[in-house]
């Protein structure tokens, strides 16, 4: 083989090696822009949660775990964490916008005029009585579950069948078909606005686990 030859084929090596070398940095590359733009919707949607005064406590402390695992190369668990991040600030903003129609719903009740009568008094006194139990369904979680009518007409008041059914439900983020649920319809005013106060300042969960905010919760 004559030096020639040699020095072609090392160049052709050289090359080949550079061309891996470079697939290898641009799918690196395209994780990282992936991460980055997770990271970026994360912002974004948190930041309308903080626009509408309610953003969960534990959001930007995701953001931020996410960015520490983006600079140390962990893009995969960047996209994880930024992803649960922006997951939350979405659901924020879904609840501050049902806490503003349920105020303007108030005062549009307040303001029309309505002529009180014994009998619509205890018509009302009916629907307020709601249930008394509820037979979960699939696809139900508390927070719909106490959205209903008939039950709490309110899903921030989730806790409370929480704190009822505590010998059954042992995550608040899961529960199953064919659980009856007690539905306490006597919860005084102190508790309503403690289950109230819980489901908005929770903070962030995962499924299967018990979270010490709810500890906290039912000990109180």
């Amino acid at each position: 083989m004559t030096m020639r030859t040699s020095a072609r084929l090392f160049s052709v090596a050289l090359l080949s090696l550079g061309l891996i070398t470079g697939c290898a940095s641009t799918d690196e590359a395209s994780d990282s822009t992936s991460a980055e733009q997770a990271i970026a919707d994360a912002k974004a949607a948190n930041a309308k949660a903080k626009a509408v005064e309610n953003e969960w406590r534990d959001t930007g402390k995701i953001i931020k775990k996410a960015e520490k695992k983006l600079a140390d190369g962990d893009t995969a668990e960047a996209i994880k964490l930024a992803n649960k991040a922006k997951a939350q600030a979405i659901t924020a903003v879904a609840q501050a916008e049902f806490e503003n129609k349920k105020f303007l719903n108030a005062n549009a009740d307040s303001s029309a005029s309505s002529a009180s009568s014994s009998s619509s008094s205890a018509r009302g006194a009916v629907a307020a009585g709601r249930v008394s139990s509820y037979s979960v369904v699939r696809g139900d979680n508390l927070w719909n579950i106490s959205g209903k009518d008939e039950v709490y007409a309110d899903p921030y008041q989730w806790p409370l069948i929480y704190k009822t059914n505590r010998d059954k439900i042992q995550d608040a983020d899961l529960i199953y078909p064919g659980q009856v649920l007690d539905i306490d319809q006597n919860a005084s005013a102190s508790e309503i606005d403690a289950a109230i106060n819980h489901a908005k300042t929770r903070g962030a969960w995962s499924l299967g686990d018990t979270e010490q905010s709810d500890r906290d919760y039912l000990n109180k």
